[in-house]
């Protein structure tokens, strides 16, 4: 029987805090690294010195939601290209094709999996949330 050992800290969660993104409104962290991976909680359109602008039109609060999802991932040291998974929550589905079309400027060529939420409400009135797991590394 072939033994394997682990390396223990990489079993430890490791939890991430960037001032490129807002800082955490409640009992978790922006994001938490755990075996090669960062797992990015979910991201409002806050800007990142915690100025809330719920009135701000949808383009500007999805464009300020992925920015701050892409900051925590850049933060634990992992890139765009590393997004495996992202999940969107929308307030109206109407604003789903507007969106997809922000996402993908923003985005380009990387494609993780994704899954697109509509939801009747977000907190502070937002239209947008996002969060996403990306690997780090190669």
């Amino acid at each position: 029987m072939v033994m394997q050992t682990v390396d223990a800290s990489s079993a430890v969660p490791k939890p991430i805090s960037t001032a490129n993104a807002p800082a955490a409104g409640g009992h978790y962290s922006q994001g938490v690294i755990h075996a090669g991976q960062v797992y990015v909680s979910g991201q409002l359109p806050i800007e990142p010195n915690g100025t809330h602008r719920p009135d701000a039109d949808f383009d500007e609060q999805a464009r300020l939601a992925i920015r701050n999802m892409l900051a925590v991932v850049q933060a634990a040291g992992s890139s765009i290209e590393n997004l495996v998974k992202v999940t969107v929550y929308l307030v109206g589905v109407e604003n789903w094709p507007r969106f997809n079309s922000i996402y993908a400027e923003l985005l380009g060529d990387t494609r993780p999996a994704r899954s697109v939420v509509p939801v009747p409400e977000l907190h502070y009135g937002y239209l947008v949330e996002i969060d996403a797991v990306a690997a780090i590394g190669d």
